[in-house]
């Protein structure tokens, strides 16, 4: 299909047209929906775009022309319309962090092709595949919060959620010969809804890679150098990572440098930084060695009687997934495997409440687990 054959863009910024698509919108069967955010370009990243398709017409919803989307939430928590994403779970994640919005009727097309166990499942390659359309990666990193956007992006953004509807109904036509229909449509119910708890607003310094190997005096420079990192990130309206990655901090802790010398020889550390942020990185070394020592976090997933019932699920799941050539959650989400672990269900009847949301998998897998457990 040709640009010249698409349908129209519709560019939703003022409050008689949200009020009209809402409208337009509810009268759908099914909508495709997808978002664009600043994550690479803000402190605290926000939703900057939302697309919605219909056969009919691709519209672009401006957020940041609005005070509130409010006409946007009955549609969206319809049940009766159905919302055709593609790996949603980050979508419903920002949807709800920042318009509190609540997603019913998810269709996911990339859960379906995982479950069909195609390799491939990114949506650039699966256009690509199926309709012979090329997105331009490049669009993927640009500044959705910058204004206005330009046409190529505009016309980007439409192509994330033009081909979705078609592509549904081809995904569908192949989860129904392939008799998985079922499992997909509980995969994605889950998905929807195990998105929607709250992240923290800012992850601890121990999620850096590597952190928990560090000794109690090296994790406390960790701590510090991190929190210096972020208020510089927050002063200057940019993502933590484009003032000081996460591995020249974790450098920084582990070789505790005295002077700017001594810093400029670390990794990543260039001269603009050790100009801009050098004097508060070595004030925050001093302050790691002198200071409070902080205790490793807990493991959530408890003793190592709980570890090994992990494993051996995990070992299990891993040749459940080879024998259907699919990816090895697909068969059990992994914090599924986990609850399963601290619990240890010796039958079918105690396996059955854990495994709620995931019934099909409880019919298809659950003597499996038991017998892996303690067979």
């Amino acid at each position: 299909m040709t640009k010249a054959s698409l349908p129209p863009i519709e560019v939703i910024q003022q409050p008689e047209q949200l009020t009209r698509l809402a409208a337009n919108l509810k009268r759908q069967p099914r909508i495709a929906v997808d978002t664009e955010s600043n994550s690479l370009y803000a402190y605290t990243e926000r939703v900057c775009l939302i697309q919605f398709s219909t056969p009919e017409v691709d519209y672009l919803v401006d957020p940041l022309a609005f005070p509130d989307l409010s006409p946007l939430r009955a549609l969206l928590a319809s049940p009766k319309i159905e919302k055709v994403f593609h790996a949603a779970e980050y979508d419903l994640l920002c949807l709800k962090r920042d318009f509190d919005f609540l997603v019913g009727n998810v269709y996911d097309t990339r859960i379906a092709c995982r479950t069909l166990g195609w390799k491939e499942t990114g949506l650039g390659d699966i256009l690509n595949k199926e309709f012979g359309v090329t997105l331009d990666k490049r669009c993927q990193r640009a500044n959705w919060g910058k204004r206005p956007l330009p046409e190529h992006l505009l016309d980007y953004a439409r192509l994330d959620t033009h081909y979705l509807l078609p592509l549904r109904n081809r995904l569908e036509k192949a989860l129904r010969q392939a008799n998985r229909l079922d499992e997909a449509a509980e995969a994605m119910a889950y998905a929807s809804h195990t998105a929607l708890p709250h992240r923290e607003e800012r992850p601890s310094f121990w999620s850096i890679s590597h952190a928990r190997e560090l000794n109690p005096e090296q994790a406390a420079v960790l701590r510090e150098v991190y929190a210096v990192r972020d208020r510089h990130a927050r002063r200057l309206d940019r993502p933590p990572f484009k003032v000081m990655e996460d591995r020249t901090l974790l450098q920084i802790a582990r070789t505790m440098p005295a002077d700017a010398q001594q810093l400029a020889a670390i990794p990543g550390m260039t001269p603009r930084q050790i100009q801009r942020y050098g004097a508060d990185v070595l004030a925050a070394v001093g302050r790691g060695r002198s200071g409070p020592r902080p205790r490793h976090p807990k493991s959530e997933n408890g003793d190592q009687i709980i570890q090994a019932r992990y494993e051996t699920l995990r070992r299990w799941r891993k040749r459940a997934a080879e024998a259907r050539q699919i990816e090895s959650d697909v068969v059990l989400p992994r914090e599924m495997l986990w609850t399963i672990a601290r619990s240890a269900p010796r039958t079918l009847d105690e396996l059955k409440p854990m495994m709620q949301p995931l019934t099909w998998r409880h019919r298809t897998y659950g003597q499996e687990i038991i017998n892996a457990l303690w067979g």
